[in-house]
């Protein structure tokens, strides 16, 4: 028997305090009860046009309590929100989005605790499906040998970040058919040294990120200086990469958009011809 909802009335005023949060609310079709997101909350359009409680670091608490929220929902790693709204005496909800499953697991627990269990149901499968169909494709290809960076810290001058394992990131890199250089690494997103990098000659580079889409005259400025550690097989190559958009470093249900863009660098033969789509709202128009 599956378990009831935690309320015994639904909340119909909520507040997220996250974009993943606020991207699988709206997947769920729960846009009518959201009444405020947070100023990174850009996603779907009609989030923009909501009320924003600030930031996760510097939430708004006047502005929360002047929306009569019936409902908080933020991340489990938020601590300080968490701290912050806990003496208002709203109630809350935490999920986790560390990882592809952590986020299916929210998005079948929202599904349950904000009865519409159908439309989580119709979601998971959608995305499942993507991720198989690119399992199926990538099958019996040998994967490649990937550095990730994380936003514009692919100048060799500046400090390298890259992502780690045990994020989302990583598990789509995977997925797409790369094998993270950084596999044996404790931390999550590690800070790297040009020495590292050599030795371990990456035989791709993807800088990921927000800020990634850069005029063609910088990105010829730095794969210049990437140029200065010929040894390293990506430079040989010629397969460095950036990939720029708003979805990358955000843990929801894009996923399947930035496992689609992994693997058209990291396997370019790859057919690409099915048009990727995240909502299965938008899959059932005409």
């Amino acid at each position: 028997m599956e378990a009831s909802s935690l309320f015994e009335q639904q909340p119909k005023r909520i507040i997220s305090t996250s974009p993943s949060i606020t991207e699988i609310l709206f997947e769920l079709g729960l846009q009518d009860r959201i009444v405020a997101v947070t100023d990174f909350c850009t996603y779907p359009e009609e989030a923009c046009h909501l009320p924003s409680v600030g930031g996760v670091l510097n939430p708004d608490i006047e502005t929360i309590v002047s929306l009569t929220p019936d409902l908080i929902i933020h991340q489990s790693d938020s601590a300080k929100m968490e701290k912050n709204i806990k003496s208002l005496g709203i109630p809350t909800l935490s999920i986790k989005v560390r990882t592809i499953s952590d986020i299916f697991e929210s998005i079948n627990r929202l599904g349950k605790e904000l009865n519409c269990q159908e439309n989580a149901k119709k979601l998971l499968l959608l995305l499942e499906g993507k991720i198989n169909s690119y399992k199926q494709r990538l099958s019996g290809r040998s994967p490649k040998k990937v550095l990730l960076l994380l936003g514009d810290s692919s100048d060799p001058a500046r400090d390298l970040y890259a992502v780690g394992p045990g994020t989302f990131l990583n598990e789509l890199l995977v997925l797409s058919g790369g094998i993270n250089i950084l596999k044996n690494s404790k931390a999550q997103y590690p800070k790297l040294s040009k020495e590292f990098i050599i030795e371990q000659s990456p035989e791709i580079i993807i800088e990921a990120g927000p800020n990634s889409n850069l005029p063609q005259k910088e990105i010829d400025y730095r794969v210049e200086q990437w140029n200065r550690f010929p040894t390293i097989q990506a430079v040989k190559d010629k397969r460095i990469h950036f990939i720029s958009a708003d979805y990358i470093l955000i843990p929801g249900p894009r996923l399947v958009k930035i496992l689609e863009k992994f693997a058209k660098v990291i396997h370019p033969d790859l057919s690409h011809s099915e048009t990727e789509k995240t909502s299965f709202l938008e899959t059932a128009k005409p």
